[in-house]
């Protein structure tokens, strides 16, 4: 394994804890639910509290990363995600759980913004796609990981079996914190912040032909841009490609059947212990064509992967809504319809999302393009997430009317990949900003 390939890695496992804080609480809503009497505003609420923070995680975060280095910013985000799963998992008034909840989604958040951002500035353009994908494969690693101790808990019929769910997070969170004091900080930053003999040997480690001639290139893109703002008018291009981008992303309903899964195959049909093993073959397929992705972004591009998960989503999210169409019938078909739009959703927009958002925009403003990128993501999350509970409660077609709109979406999604995204397979990140022509 190469050294690049290395510490891509170990900043990566910031990914498989976003990924773990986000699929964790599938397993314990319907007893938190109960534990704390909550109606469905207030559960949607409960849920949507760590996006809630996500959201102010990747708004905030551009600053610190660019102030003082994306390595400090990843060691304060493991320390973060430490202090939530224990909390969540010892605390007793609901107020003080959602705080928890809140602080684990900062973490999320502000993963989701340095995590991509650091792996694009240390990776070779050759590898650039294989080695940021590994940011998304880890988090559908945490993903899978998060339903299999869920179902490992639950099997236990322990009262407390929710916490333990929650609490073992710490784990890998710790083993964060220590591998990330052996990785150097991104040269690109360094550059930036006139450290160049320190960027030049670490460039030199990671195999980068020509360490001063990209130097001196991104000194000269920063002298353009440094002093700018991202809404200056110039950035237009990757700013609209990041925003409709991660709204789709979320408007394929992926945060809503990660958070429910359980809750929605029992709405199939499909008894309480039967629905935490379903989510884990949901978690296993979400794995398995993340990791097949993976090994053909940098052959295939993105464009190519986005516009065929497009149409496989479009098709299997339709049939997902057809089997809620009865209500009365249960349709334990479900479970195909859903591994058929997983197995799309993570050869495509899952693979595709942070390596694409991390890529277009400039040194001087890649914090705060990845910041408004992923504020997008998660803000469209928590909406999505708030209301699902909402919805399907509320009327006993719920189900149904879901599923028809993230159809819709990812059909709308299809038309903007085809006419409207840019391809950035193969090309330098001074080369990608060359051709949108900033």
């Amino acid at each position: 394994m190469t050294y690049s390939a290395r510490i891509a890695l170990v900043a990566a496992l910031g990914g498989f804890l976003f990924g773990f804080e986000t699929a964790v609480i599938s397993g314990a809503e319907r007893t938190i639910q109960e534990f704390w009497n909550l109606d469905a505003f207030w559960l949607g609420f409960t849920v949507a509290a760590s996006l809630i923070g996500t959201v102010l995680g990747s708004l905030i975060i551009g600053t610190p990363a660019q102030q003082f280095g994306r390595k400090k910013v990843l060691i304060g985000i493991a320390l973060f995600y430490v202090l939530s799963a224990i909390g969540c998992a010892l605390a007793q008034p609901w107020l003080l759980f959602v705080t928890f909840r809140f602080l684990g989604g900062i973490a999320v958040g502000a993963s989701s913004v340095v995590g991509p951002m650091y792996i694009a500035e240390i990776s070779p353009a050759k590898t650039r796609g294989r080695l940021a994908g590994m940011f998304q494969l880890n988090v559908v690693g945490g993903i899978l990981i998060a339903y299999l101790t869920n179902y490992l808990f639950s099997a236990t019929g322990a009262d407390n079996a929710w916490r333990y769910m929650l609490g073992v997070m710490a784990v890998p969170a710790v083993v964060f914190f220590i591998l990330l004091q052996w990785i150097p900080e991104s040269p690109r930053w360094l550059v930036l912040h006139d450290k160049d003999e320190e960027a030049e040997r670490i460039f030199v480690r990671l195999g980068e032909q020509g360490a001063s001639q990209l130097i001196r290139e991104e000194h000269r893109l920063a002298a353009s841009g440094t002093r700018e703002h991202l809404f200056n008018g110039k950035y237009n291009k990757p700013i609209l490609y990041a925003i409709l981008l991660a709204m789709f992303n979320q408007l394929s309903g992926i945060n809503a059947i990660l958070y429910y899964a359980p809750r929605i195959f029992e709405m199939a049909g499909f008894n309480k212990a039967d629905a935490f093993q379903q989510s884990v073959y949901i978690g296993l397929a979400n794995f398995i064509f993340t990791a097949l992705a993976m090994t053909v972004i940098d052959r295939f591009g993105r464009k190519r992967l986005l516009l065929t998960g497009a149409v496989g989503m479009v098709v299997f999210l339709a049939l997902t809504a057809i089997s809620f169409n009865n209500p009365e019938t249960a349709d334990k078909h479900v479970i195909l319809y859903l591994i058929g739009f997983i197995a799309f959703f993570a050869f495509s927009q899952g693979a595709v999302i942070w390596v694409f958002i991390s890529e277009i925009f400039p040194n001087s403003v890649r914090s705060q393009g990845g910041s408004l990128g992923s504020f997008t993501h998660w803000i469209m999350a928590a909406i999505i997430s708030w209301l699902f509970p909402i919805i399907v409660e509320g009327s006993p077609m719920g189900g149904f009317y879901s599923f028809v709109f993230y159809s819709i979406m990812m059909f709308l999604s299809f038309l903007f990949i085809w006419r409207v995204m840019p391809e950035t397979k193969g090309k330098s990140l001074e080369e990608i900003q060359k051709e949108l022509g900033i």
